[in-house]
């Protein structure tokens, strides 16, 4: 006997329901909106008062945030963030960036999988809000998204942290879509060729030759590690993989570690007193990426390009050069793009399955 399905005619008033599609939210740390005090103030704010940043015991921690370090610290990191601002937008670079890289990625993505892809943008503090992005891919008819963090190493003060935020926000959802994270990725093969080609592309442009490379990283407190972030031994490993890629020898590829924050141990060697030393030791020739970074942002831009230069050459160094991160070149939106197709496998068809269906679609 064939089952009856008895149909409800709809409200005269009730909603069309959007047509179901895939969303890609593109994860990274944050940024200011302006280089003034109080625009400093409520970013460093919100950061500083992250538990998974720092873990120190919230009543001392927000008692010395509020009355010290929120007195001196913005008006310090607005006229380094003033140096490096992108003023033709009003925006800091890694906001331009990402932006440009969520634009080029959906590109990708529609051309691989058809057009019910929508790919959007967030920071985990300042604007735009991961709470708005994900409300806002649902509105669009989102059912399904795929979070990725835009960190290649994990460590919870970063992809941990970003993903909290957006679990957070689907706490207050009535009606939740189906959530994916992507894993961190400091070893995939794909993202150790394309930084060995943008340093290998970088260094061919110039008329000499590094004597070292440093790798840097940002730091962490060494107790994170201790406490078992896998952070420090899977950002050694991106720095072997990159070094055997280059095929140089050991000697020839330091690690390290930068933006260290307070009194305690952090993780070593820091990148400061590395480009301090090799100077004195006589190293003349040095070069630097920064590999943990997607985008190029105050710590890459300012921190190493401007002071790790400052340094080496006031300690004796002659030639200094910073290798931008992969940033929305075409090698790093279509890494980002390359990461999301592997991880919406299953809810999309394979890359080819899809093409063959829209040329189906303009024959017929």
């Amino acid at each position: 006997m064939a089952e009856v399905i008895h149909q409800v005619d709809k409200p005269a008033d009730h909603p069309e329901p959007p047509r179901h599609k895939l969303g890609v939210l593109l994860l990274n740390l944050g940024t200011p909106e302006g280089t003034d005090y109080f625009s400093m103030r409520r970013y460093l704010k919100e950061f500083l008062s992250d538990r998974r940043v720092i873990d120190y015991n919230p009543i001392f921690w927000q008692l010395l945030l509020n009355t010290v370090i929120l007195t001196t610290r913005p008006k310090k990191s607005g006229r380094a963030y003033h140096t490096i601002w992108n003023h033709d937008q009003n925006e800091s670079p890694l906001k331009t960036i990402t932006r440009d890289q969520a634009q080029q990625v959906h590109d990708i993505l529609t051309e691989r999988h058809g057009e019910d892809i929508v790919v959007d943008w967030a920071m985990r503090y300042g604007y735009p809000r991961t709470d708005d992005a994900i409300r806002d891919l649902q509105d669009k008819g989102c059912t399904r998204i795929l979070l990725l963090a835009l960190y290649p190493q994990y460590s919870a003060p970063t992809t941990a942290t970003a993903y909290d935020h957006a679990f957070r926000t689907l706490m207050k959802l009535r009606w939740q879509p189906t959530i994916r994270t992507a894993p961190c990725y400091h070893d995939e093969p794909r993202y150790i060729d394309a930084v060995s080609e943008s340093i290998r592309e970088h260094l061919a442009q110039l008329d000499w030759t590094p004597e070292v490379l440093i790798t840097s990283f940002h730091g962490l407190p060494k107790r994170y590690l201790l406490n078992g972030d896998p952070y420090h031994c899977q950002c050694a490993k991106t720095s072997r993989l990159i070094r055997e890629r280059l095929g140089w020898s050991p000697d020839s590829v330091k690690l390290s570690f930068q933006s260290r924050f307070g009194p305690e141990e952090w993780l070593k060697p820091y990148t400061d007193e590395l480009i301090e030393e090799l100077a004195k030791q006589g190293v003349k020739r040095l070069a630097i990426a920064a590999p943990g970074f997607s985008a190029d942002c105050l710590e890459t831009l300012e921190e190493l390009n401007v002071q790790g230069r400052e340094a080496f050459e006031a300690a004796g160094g002659e030639h200094f050069t910073y290798i931008p991160c992969l940033n929305a070149s075409d090698r790093g939106v279509r890494l980002i793009a390359d990461l999301a197709s592997r991880e919406l496998s299953g809810w999309v068809a394979p890359a080819e399955s899809a093409a063959a269906e829209r040329a189906l679609a303009m024959a017929g």
